[in-house]
């Protein structure tokens, strides 16, 4: 179904007990726009009447209409996304985590992560939202290099990440991550030895790396386009991405899924989630939700968002059912790129010999029942998965 700005009717929609359940809450608010990013984030400049405190009772009316349509799921994980949530400040966040409990039942356990810009966290944030309850914090680093932040579009100075990371250890943060982007244009393998290495030595448990993707539409697209900066070089990213794994490697990390790494017990329940199968709600503008067989987004602009709220409407832009194939083509898609692999008894016969093919090319290699990506593998892990589907 297409994208549209006005709310449509969700059907009904029950959680399976027998899948992790979860909540995803979009905060759509940034400081400035990063020049690669595509993410439903906005400005000042770019919003009319919706400030935090109105996106945040919208937010609760949302919550409360969902819960409403559930049948008292229990909730695993809590995972608060942008956009940049640490412009909401300490206090929000609480409120924001006080809506989700009053709404929904938390595990004893949950899983609660926010993720966070270094430039808008202090000590007395990250203490007010540890006391409020989050377990986790994703702290978006992308680089130590100024040249590389520059291009990047990034205005935290190259060492508040890490600095950042130990005001958060000293909040009693125990999970912590650290986003990095490679391949960036003007990027030299120092430049992402040295992020790494910052990373680890800031002590997370967790390191999350991406190569740069130019995103139509972006300002980055823009100068590529221009000429003004070279588009990404496929090599060069899948050396950068092998000089990622090996420095984690060597300071005791595992990679779980192709772009994430982390110490035992690091690992993010809530994108494992995601990934094995389970079912969430996604609140705020943008969210994607998948619940039962359905996915859902919400409209995009938070003006749209809280007037759809206003009338206790769901801000609903848009669902689509999921069959039996496209659900099997989804989680051949995901558990591909993770580290417990992908069921070879999951799939259908021409999948199975077409998977013996690719195990002889030494590109995923059995494991049981399992076939897990090889390291030569992961750098191919979408041309694996469009191999296996046929």
């Amino acid at each position: 179904m297409a994208l549209r700005t006005a709310p449509v009717e969700l059907p009904d929609v029950q959680h399976d007990p027998g899948h992790p359940f979860g909540v995803y809450v979009h905060v759509p608010f940034c400081i400035t726009r990063c020049g690669y990013c595509d993410f439903n984030t906005y400005t000042p400049a770019e919003l009319g009447g919706v400030n935090p405190d109105a996106w945040l009772q919208a937010l609760g009316t949302e919550l409360a209409l969902a819960a409403a349509r559930l049948t008292a799921p229990t909730v695993n994980t809590v995972f608060v996304g942008g956009g940049t949530p640490s412009l909401l400040g300490g206090a929000r966040l609480a409120a924001l985590l006080d809506l989700v409990r009053e709404h929904f039942s938390l595990a004893p356990e949950a899983e609660i992560t926010t993720e966070a810009n270094p430039e808008s966290t202090w000590p007395e944030f990250f203490d007010a939202i540890r006391a409020a309850g989050f377990t986790r914090l994703s702290l978006g680093m992308q680089s130590v290099s100024p040249r590389v932040l520059a291009t990047l579009d990034r205005v935290h100075s190259p060492g508040r990440a890490a600095a950042a990371v130990g005001e958060a250890r000293a909040a009693g943060f125990q999970h912590v991550s650290l986003d990095l982007i490679y391949g960036t244009p003007g990027e030299t393998d120092e430049d992402l030895l040295r992020s790494v290495d910052t990373a680890v030595e800031a002590g997370v448990d967790h390191v999350s790396a991406y190569s740069l993707l130019v995103e139509p539409g972006t300002a980055l697209a823009r100068r590529v386009r221009s000429g003004e900066l070279p588009a990404p070089d496929d090599d060069v990213l899948a050396h950068r991405y092998e000089l990622v794994d090996a420095r984690l490697s060597e300071a005791g990390m595992t990679w779980y899924e192709v772009s994430n790494w982390s110490r035992p017990g690091g690992e993010c329940r809530h994108n494992l989630g995601y990934w094995n199968g389970g079912q969430w709600w996604g609140a705020g503008p943008g969210a994607h939700g998948y619940v039962g067989t359905t996915r859902w987004w919400n409209v995009k602009h938070p003006n749209a968002y809280a007037e759809a709220l206003a009338g206790s409407v769901l801000p609903v832009a848009g669902f689509e059912q999921l069959d039996a194939e496209a659900r099997h083509t989804e989680d051949v898609l995901l558990k591909t790129r993770l580290r417990q692999g992908l069921p070879f008894s999951g799939l259908n016969a021409e999948e199975r010999e077409r998977a013996k093919a690719v195990v002889a090319d030494g590109l995923l290699v059995a494991d049981g029942d399992r076939l897990v990506l090889t390291p030569r593998g992961r750098l191919l892990a979408d041309g694996v998965v469009r191999t296996l589907l046929g």
